[in-house]
């Protein structure tokens, strides 16, 4: 018996507030905005896996805070999606959703990448 398995593909468009930055930008001017996005951006990165691996050991509480704090990073450097997401895995532990936690938990890694990344193109055609 020839049994099919369907790929889904997961796409969903970034949100991003470029005037978030266009505004970072004009008030610490290039060199300090561009400092302030690029430790942003590596402490996404950082908390992101984080935030994964405290998934794993089940520290939920320490996921919370750390989802948290994405909340508070990408709404500095204008990642509203991101955001969104990490109030989602928040939402999910505070309702103990482990089901839902573990689906949300992938979407947020999945939109921290894709935002990562949009966020570099951006500083690469010089907000």
């Amino acid at each position: 018996m020839l049994e099919m398995v369907a790929v889904l593909t997961q796409r969903e468009t970034i949100e991003l507030d470029s005037e978030k930055l266009v505004d970072l930008y004009r008030q610490l001017g290039d060199a300090a905005a561009e400092d302030v996005v690029c430790r942003a951006m590596e402490e996404l990165a950082l908390r992101l896996a984080h935030t994964e691996k405290l998934y794993r050991r089940h520290q939920r509480q320490e996921m919370r805070k750390s989802a948290r704090l994405i909340v508070a990073i990408a709404e500095q450097v204008g990642m509203q999606l991101l955001a969104k997401v990490a109030i989602d895995v928040t939402v999910c532990i505070d309702h103990g959703d482990e089901a839902a936690l573990a689906a949300v938990l992938s979407r947020l890694v999945r939109i921290g990448e894709r935002s990562l990344t949009e966020v570099w193109d951006l500083q690469d055609l010089s907000i």
